[in-house]
């Protein structure tokens, strides 16, 4: 479903668009070349290269990106995108800041697009909004399906790229192409036209959190169903041998750690438990719910089930707290109506990123904020353990999670001593 903008979104978008301009043209932001003012660059994690001459290309040990000059219907009017073993990459157009707002509410942001290697890569369409600010619409199933088939015209909602406080009146960089894993593109006529009918769709932001699904990333569709069929069948297993699991553990990949830096953690604490750790790296709250519809759970009957999960809503989208906030509960409800003998212990999300300023950080502390008032203390225990991640300034340490996100055996050693007397007093009750 196309995601639209709420009423008062679009009345304050209307009121800002008249004064800047009553017919507003199309606006190109490359047509066989950079709109003046614009610069098309190569970007990775580290680094950003402008296409100056005929390609740029960042060469690192463990990835490469690489933008080139290619031809669609004449040479050089198009640009080649190509990436391999990345994390992040991209083709990007910026430079000086263009006003975007008067075209919101019915504008389209349109390329001509030929895919031609995308098996073991992922691609999403970006539009940033500022400083600390950035939009994108996960496009890799379309772009998978358009493999192969030559050129074709994309239209996405400038909506798609819009949520309520952006402000969408110097917008340093319109347009992005952000590959991951290994692939090749090509794109043209990247422009924003006034009005136009869409070719694809988006998420609604302010739904996406709450609205079950599978996680469709280049990197999680090959194991990502495997995996839930394998604990569907571990469960079955279980229940088979006369064995309750008291303990589940339900999450994304620092959940799914359990199993990997903090299995001697998970041996010494939670093994007599037959506990089960539901981990599933990348998961967003939508994901763990679908999860949760199909399964997981079903068949079992913990005393306990501890939940914590949400930081790749903050990492991936940087959602407002309170969508991820309702994401949470939404899977609070599903647990409740399928597992009502058993206590929850909600986690709050743990710290990410070094400094307790840190944007991401902050985005979490306002989901832990919201969360914290979903206990009841009878059926939901909130539990927020992350002052033992961190030092008296609240800076975290790599001692304890190496990437600033996820622990290794020293952190999974914290939080199982962290949690250790409301988590034993919950099972004994």
């Amino acid at each position: 479903m196309r995601k639209t903008l709420s009423a008062a979104v679009l009345a304050a978008v209307t009121m800002l668009s008249a004064g800047a301009a009553s017919a507003q043209a199309d606006l190109p932001l490359f047509a066989a070349k950079p709109a003046d003012g614009l610069r098309v660059a190569a970007v990775n994690p580290d680094a950003s290269k402008p296409l100056e001459g005929a390609s740029a290309a960042i060469e690192s040990p463990r990835n490469s990106v690489r933008v080139a000059r290619a031809g669609r219907a004449a040479a050089d009017d198009a640009l080649d995108l190509s990436w391999k073993d990345a994390w992040y990459s991209a083709l990007r157009i910026e430079g000086k800041p263009v006003d975007l707002r008067p075209y919101a509410a019915q504008g389209v942001l349109s390329f001509d697009l030929n895919v031609k290697d995308l098996s073991n890569g992922g691609l999403s369409v970006r539009m940033d909004c500022g400083e600390r600010c950035e939009r994108k619409v996960p496009f890799l199933l379309p772009a998978r399906a358009m493999e192969g088939k030559g050129w074709q015209r994309v239209a996405l909602p400038v909506s798609c790229f819009m949520r309520e406080g952006d402000d969408f009146s110097a917008v340093s960089k319109p347009f992005s192409l952000d590959g991951m894993g290994s692939g090749e593109v090509e794109v043209a006529n990247v422009r924003v036209e006034k009005s136009g009918t869409p070719t694809a769709s988006c998420p609604d932001y302010r739904t996406v959190s709450v609205t079950p699904d599978t996680l469709n990333e280049s990197w999680s569709i090959s194991w990502w169903m495997p995996r839930h069929l394998a604990k569907l069948e571990a469960n079955q297993k279980l229940k088979a041998e006369g064995k309750r699991s008291e303990v589940i553990f339900i999450g994304d990949s620092i959940t799914e750690g359990w199993e990997k830096d903090g299995k001697n953690v998970w041996a010494n604490h939670y093994a007599k438990y037959n506990a089960v750790a539901l981990g599933f790296g990348g998961d967003r709250t939508e994901n763990v719910l679908w999860r949760l519809q199909h399964g997981e759970v079903d068949g079992t009957s913990p005393k306990v089930v501890v939940l914590m999960f949400g930081t790749n809503n903050t990492g991936h989208r940087q959602e407002a707290p309170k969508y991820t906030a309702a994401g949470i509960k939404r899977n609070i409800d599903e647990l409740r109506a399928r597992l009502p003998d058993a206590k929850i212990l909600l986690l709050g999300i743990f710290p990410r990123d070094e400094k307790p300023s840190d944007f991401l950080r902050q985005i979490n502390e306002g989901v832990n904020g919201i969360i914290s008032g979903f206990a009841d203390n009878k059926h939901v225990y909130y539990l927020n353990i992350n002052q033992a991640f961190l030092d008296k300034n609240g800076v975290l340490s790599r001692d304890i999670m190496p990437d600033l996100l996820h622990p290794n055996e020293k952190g999974y050693a914290i939080w199982a001593k962290a949690m250790a007397p409301q988590l034993n007093k919950m099972l004994r009750e």
